[in-house]
Order: structure tokens, then sequence, then C-alpha cells
């Protein structure tokens, strides 16, 4: 892979990660105009750039991680911590056992299966604020358990190419009474133990650690792409639903992406 490539697919992983128009779907794509041919390396590669995307949360999240940190051994107060688990361990424990077998799965990484998954969840998006909602709350911390656990079964969906974990979790949240800038916070913060874990598992692979190793360039440059715009896009997603908190332009951007692949699909059959 060249160093070009590298800061490609750095910048569409840290923009796409965060902003919520899937960056498994774009990144398919990025895939077939590459001609990767879905080899491992390129997928190994694409593991390893979520270092660069999971700092960026880390940096950008540190102060509340601190306020985390300081309600658990300060003032006992688990509720946020106890929240963020529920909602990480169903997606956590799916791709954990399942992951191999949806990355080898080739009709899920198909660029009409990533179209269709990426228009449905655009639909919602757009007739989100349509959809019944449970009673409001005010931020992550006051969901209840069964409400956590919901976003998080709802976030198993993200293992599909296509759907979006950002996208799926900050649907859900929506739905179960969070506004839109605090399901994303609560999106984002969810998604800190899940890139954690598949960061450990990758490194814990001797030859996953030995790929990264004779790579280490490309390895730098790209994750130093995906932190940079990962950051930008944080920055951009919190103020932009901070001021609108509409999510139909993002789900209009995906039924757009999506019909014009699926077109272009087809007219050249």
């Amino acid at each position: 892979m060249s160093l070009l490539e590298a800061i490609i697919l750095g910048i569409i992983q840290g923009l796409t990660e965060f902003i919520p128009v899937s960056s498994s779907g774009h990144l398919v794509i990025a895939e077939q105009i590459m001609n990767a041919g879905g080899t491992e390396s390129f997928h190994l590669f694409l593991q390893f750039i979520n270092l660069g995307t999971l700092l960026a949360l880390l940096i950008f999240y540190r102060k509340k991680i601190w306020e985390i940190c300081v309600d658990i051994f300060k003032h006992n107060n688990w509720k946020l911590a106890r929240n963020v688990l529920l909602t990480a361990i169903p997606a956590g424990l799916v791709g954990l056992l399942l992951s191999r077998a949806i990355e080898e799965s080739n009709w899920l990484s198909t660029l009409v299966s990533v179209s269709i998954a990426m228009a449905l969840i655009g639909v919602l998006m757009v007739i989100v604020d349509f959809l019944p909602k449970l009673s409001k709350v005010t931020d992550g911390e006051k969901l209840s358990p069964w409400r956590a656990l919901t976003i998080g079964i709802v976030q198993i969906l993200a293992l599909i190419p296509g759907v979006s974990r950002s996208g799926s979790t900050i649907l859900a949240g929506r739905v179960m009474g969070l506004n839109s800038k605090e399901a994303a916070n609560y999106s984002f913060l969810a998604s800190i133990p899940i890139m954690a874990a598949v960061m450990l598992k990758t490194f814990a692979s001797s030859n996953d650690r030995a790929y990264f190793m004779d790579n280490l360039g490309v390895m730098v440059v790209g994750n130093i792409a995906a932190f940079v715009f990962g950051m930008l896009a944080l920055t951009f997603v919190i103020k932009f639903l901070s001021k609108d908190g509409n999510l139909q332009k993002f789900g209009y951007y995906r039924i757009g992406l999506a019909s014009m692949i699926l077109i272009i699909l087809f007219a050249t059959m």
C-alpha cells in the first residue's frame, strides 16, 4: 500500500467513523475503487487505523472520561459507566464471535448490500422525528439500564457494512429519549470500549503485530490521518447537532450516495 492510499483511507476512516454515514460502507467503496479485492492485508490495515480514531475519541472526551472516573471512585456513582458498558457489551460480544464470519461473508460486503444498508438507515434518519419515542432524558447517565441495553442491541446491526455504528446508536438514542446531540455524545462514549477491545484483539495476534511492524510507515501515516480527521469530524458533528439537532441531512446524503452507486451498478450490468 502506498502512502497516498494510506492517507486517503485514514481520511475516510476518520471522517466517516463519527459522521453517521457509515465508515464500513465508505471503506468498502474505497476497496472497490482501489481494487484491493478483499485482501487480508487491506482488512488488517483498516483494523489498525482504528487506533487513530480511538485516540481521537480519548482526547476529545478526556474531560468526560475523567468525570466518569471521579464519579466512580469519589462519589460511587456508576450510572453512566454502567450504561456505557451495557450499550457496548452486546455488539462487542457478537463482534468477537462473528466478526471473522462477517468479514468473510462476500454477500454482506458487496456494493449492492452496502448501498441497501446505507439507504435503509438513511430513510430512518429522515423520518426519525416522526417515530414514536420514550419519555425524554437529558443525557446518557439518566438512561435506565434497559434503555442503555436496547441501544446496545441495536448497535449489533452496525456489524453489517453500510449500517454505521454511530448512525445506529444515535438513532436508537433518539428513540430512547435523548436529543440528537446527547445521543451522539453517548454513542461516541459507548464506542470507546468496543474500539479498545478491537485494538487489543488485533495487537494480541503475533501475525497481526508482525504486519503492523512490517508496514510501520503506512500505519503511522494512516493513523495520523484518521486521528486528525476524526477530531475534525467529532467537532463538526457535535457542533452541528447542537445547532440543528436534525439527522435528515445525513440521511439524505446516505440515500443519495446509495442511489448513485446502485444506478451505476445496474447501468454497467
